[in-house]
């Protein structure tokens, strides 16, 4: 009798690990789908982007930087360049490390949590850009290379995940998207512990409906609530 349901549960294992593969599987088709439409849709107002970007301030086009994904492998991740190139980061990593590991962060202000306040680095133009979460368009490149999805937890940059408690490591479990649950949960009312909490909740709930309802969602916050993501 033992043997018997050693065997339904190893069966039963076998089974869920082919149905979330299949989950993994159409996830990733339909980034890549929507991802490759949005790209081609968009294309002029990318190439329009870039050329302000390059004319209005010296520096790259694209800000490149190392962050933390999947099972926390590192890739390269990209954004339209909306600060004056040379900028030094010190006061964000003080102001971020203090909403991570502080009793009573700092709360989110207008612009949401995570976003400093005041920040002299943000070249005008770049701030339009963040307001309408232009600048993140070029993540749809990652999401075609697969080294994030449409929807997932946010990326993280290395030492930032360093600061992270056992219990949030789950986030790293999939895909880190370019929205997520956070991202549409009130976000400027949340702390940053809390915030973490519903990239868990999302590794927990995820699938195709909620994926869906978060992207719906998305556009709402973007359109109507307080602009950049």
């Amino acid at each position: 009798m033992a043997d018997a349901r050693l065997r339904l549960t190893g069966a039963s294992l076998e089974q869920a690990r082919r149905a979330g593969q299949a989950s993994d599987l159409g996830k990733r088709l339909f980034d890549l789908i929507v991802a490759s439409a949005c790209l081609l849709m968009l294309l002029p107002l990318l190439a329009a982007v870039a050329v302000l970007v390059r004319l209005t301030t010296p520096g790259p086009v694209l800000f490149r930087q190392i962050r933390i994904g999947r099972d926390r492998r590192p890739f390269t991740f990209y954004k339209f360049r909306t600060m004056y190139e040379g900028c030094g980061d010190e006061a964000h990593k003080q102001y971020v490390r203090s909403l991570i590991t502080e009793d009573n962060p700092p709360p989110g202000g207008p612009r949401g949590l995570y976003k400093l306040e005041g920040d002299a680095r943000i070249t005008p133009l770049g701030r339009i850009l963040r307001q309408l979460s232009i600048d993140e368009l070029p993540q749809l490149l990652n999401v075609i290379k697969g080294e994030m999805s449409l929807v997932g937890p946010r990326p993280h940059l290395t030492w930032e995940a360093e600061l992270f408690q056992p219990p949030h490591d789950q986030r790293f479990l999939v895909p880190p998207g370019m929205t997520g649950l956070w991202q549409v949960s009130g976000r400027n009312r949340l702390t940053f512990r809390q915030g973490l909490d519903l990239d868990v909740e999302y590794v927990h709930r995820r699938c195709f409906a909620l994926d869906l309802l978060i992207l719906v969602k998305t556009i709402r916050v973007v359109l109507f609530d307080s602009g950049a993501l």
